[in-house]
């Protein structure tokens, strides 16, 4: 049979409460449903990872609390010490791009094909880039990446040589007593430095037809997602179509709450909603064997999820996009992006948009010598 991780980390939780932070790779769906992924991955993280951390520091308003068996005291010496390394000389590398701008049309065109036969109604088709050689320290790469796109679910990971570098502005789902929240991502525009444009953009992105039919294909696979593992009755969309703006973007966001049903596992709300609709599509098993079809790179963690959970069963994951995942033992970074394909699709622009929420990415390995 199938290992589980889910269960296994309920079973963890269950024998020892206790704070775990870790990740849940895109790959975790092998588990869920009969799927499988045979294409590789530069990075190689493990499929998915979680630990009970030595030392736990908080940050409240101007306060910084240290819980920790150490003397903190002597933790706090050892932060002010640690400081983000500073650029390493450039080792320019090549960035390459899975696939030519003409094959991605080309794709979308078939995945568009795909709709209009019946087979799905949204797909998230994405692109992947890889660099070797990338040489800068993961830390600076995560200073740099959060300073220029301060994002609310960003985070900082190692594994040993591994490392995962992320600025994502989407939650998958989180867990508050016995209350879930849910806040998928489905539409994007850019952002303008004239006020008045820019002003003219959220609203234009308010009002788009086609954004608003993706966003909403997604909270109804999120209802129906949370729905398996909640009292019945209990779902609620608090918000549709809110338009929120980031350094770079505007993004239409909407959330979905519910109840979680009594005596049910925390892990049993994760297991019916991953991987999240938002980067999967609907209906979500076939789209992930056309994922696995049309995209020639794993995943790996990205269309993951990356969080904590606490000693109470609680938790909050994000969704892990406008993300960097390095290996130091292999020297190779790598990044993706992508968009919601649905019938209405204009391929060129869905092209567009993935540049757009590559641009964060590519303007810092620019600023730091480390491509074109």
């Amino acid at each position: 049979s199938s290992p589980d991780s889910l269960a296994d980390i309920q079973q963890a939780h269950d024998e020892s409460p206790d704070l775990f932070l870790g990740y849940l790779g895109y790959d975790l769906k092998n588990q869920l449903e009969n799927l499988s992924s045979n294409h590789t991955d530069s990075t190689d993280f493990p499929a998915t990872q979680f630990f009970v951390p030595e030392h736990i520091l908080l940050f409240e308003n101007d306060r910084l609390i240290i819980h920790s068996d150490s003397d903190p005291d002597k933790i706090l010496v050892q932060i002010m010490q640690a400081t983000v390394k500073e650029a390493v000389d450039p080792r320019e590398s090549d960035l390459t791009q899975d696939i030519s701008r003409d094959t991605y049309i080309e794709n979308v065109n078939r995945l568009r094909k795909h709709i209009y036969e019946g087979d799905m109604y949204e797909i998230n088709y994405c692109l992947h880039y890889a660099l070797k050689n990338y040489g800068q320290p993961p830390a600076l790469l995560y200073d740099r990446l959060t300073a220029s796109s301060p994002m609310p679910f960003s985070c900082f990971f190692r594994l040993g040589d591994h490392y995962l570098v992320s600025a994502s502005p989407e939650r998958f789902l989180k867990k508050e007593g016995n209350r879930l929240i849910s806040q998928p991502i489905k539409g994007t525009a850019r952002r303008s430095q004239d006020p008045l444009e820019d002003r003219r953009i959220t609203r234009m992105l308010r009002n788009d037809e086609k954004e608003q039919a993706e966003n909403m294909m997604i909270v109804d696979l999120v209802r129906n997602d949370l729905a398996k593992s909640s009292i019945t009755g209990s779902i609620k969309v608090e918000e549709i179509f809110g338009i929120y703006s980031f350094a770079y973007l505007h993004q239409m966001i909407s959330t979905v709450t519910s109840t979680l049903a009594a005596d049910t596992p925390f892990t049993s709300a994760i297991r019916h909603a991953f991987p999240m609709g938002s980067m999967t599509g609907a209906p979500k098993v076939k789209v992930m064997e056309l994922i696995e079809e049309f995209e020639d790179k794993k995943r790996g963690i990205y269309s993951g999820a990356a969080g904590f959970i606490t000693p109470a069963g609680d938790f909050d994951f994000n969704v892990v996009i406008r993300s960097l995942f390095g290996n130091l033992s292999n020297d190779s970074l790598r990044f993706s992006v992508g968009s919601a394909i649905t019938y209405d699709s204009v391929p060129e622009l869905e092209y567009e948009e993935c540049l757009l929420k590559a641009h964060a990415i590519l303007k810092i390995l620019r600023n730091l010598g480390m491509i074109k």
